[in-house]
């Protein structure tokens, strides 16, 4: 399957005024949501990214000259930084080299993104102190996953590893799903689906916004995969009379329940 990266996904719908039965979340009122400076000078992409990113809840600052990002790195460094190789002002690479010269931003995570796949280029890109390194086009669930996965090794308590809702929980860390005392064995799209609802209960998704948000653009993939893999999860989850936690919204799509685990 050929992940490319998408075309702009269509207006989000309305959310949910506030989630309720899964925790630990991002931006619970306890702790504060980490900030991430996307630093992409093609707009279409940046709108992209950030639009993923505050779905994972995460706060998100867009800039796309480098002498731009300079100024915010210096002013108020973020949690971490996504940054393309190749801006105006000043490239992606000087300012990554700049960061790791200076205290307040020497253990910043970056994610280098660029066209450039040659391994010659990957070497100079991680030499330079570039944590991880993505080559467009990419999957955006990858590029989701690598985020979580970085800032939980740099800021453990600012990302939940586990979300539960009742008795389903479900291990980002090693990718596992349980229910009371019985594993859920899911395949990767189901736990990245799965991953994606619960991590945003009660919000409405379509069937064209999660094709986006988990398969990422590919002409061999129509809607109707959507409906086969929530089929696939609800078999899973829900065995012997089990309550099934997704909602099917007629005309609209799909949704993990926001009541469940709290009237059960």
């Amino acid at each position: 399957m050929n992940n490319q990266i998408i075309s702009v996904p269509d207006p989000r719908p309305a959310a949910a005024s506030e989630p309720r039965g899964v925790s630990p979340r991002p931006n619970s009122a306890a702790v504060a949501p980490p900030r991430i400076l996307v630093v992409e000078d093609e707009a279409a992409l940046s709108l992209l990214l950030s639009y993923n990113l505050e779905a994972e809840g995460f706060i998100v600052e867009r800039v796309e000259r480098g002498d731009e990002a300079e100024l915010r790195l210096v002013e108020s460094p973020p949690d971490l930084v996504i940054l393309d190789w190749m801006l105006p002002g000043v490239s992606g690479l000087e300012i990554c080299r700049r960061m790791r010269a200076r205290d307040a931003t020497r253990s910043l995570p970056v994610i280098m993104l660029t066209a450039r796949g040659d391994e010659s280029e990957r070497v100079r890109g991680l030499s330079i102190g570039a944590d991880d390194y993505i080559v467009k086009p990419f999957s955006v669930p990858e590029l989701m996953a690598r985020v979580r996965a970085l800032l939980r090794r740099a800021r453990p308590d600012r990302v939940a590893a586990l979300l539960t809702a009742g008795d389903l929980a479900l291990d980002r860390e090693n990718w596992r799903v349980s229910r009371g005392d019985r594993n859920v064995h899911l395949g990767p799209t189901e736990f990245r689906l799965l991953e994606y609802l619960m991590g945003k209960p009660g919000r409405v998704f379509s069937r064209a916004q999660l094709l986006d948000s988990i398969w990422g653009f590919s002409a061999e993939i129509d809607e109707r995969t959507v409906d086969v893999h929530v089929g696939r999860l609800r078999k899973a989850l829900s065995q012997g009379g089990e309550r099934d936690p997704i909602r099917t919204i007629r005309g609209a799509g799909y949704s993990f329940d926001e009541t469940f685990g709290k009237n059960d």
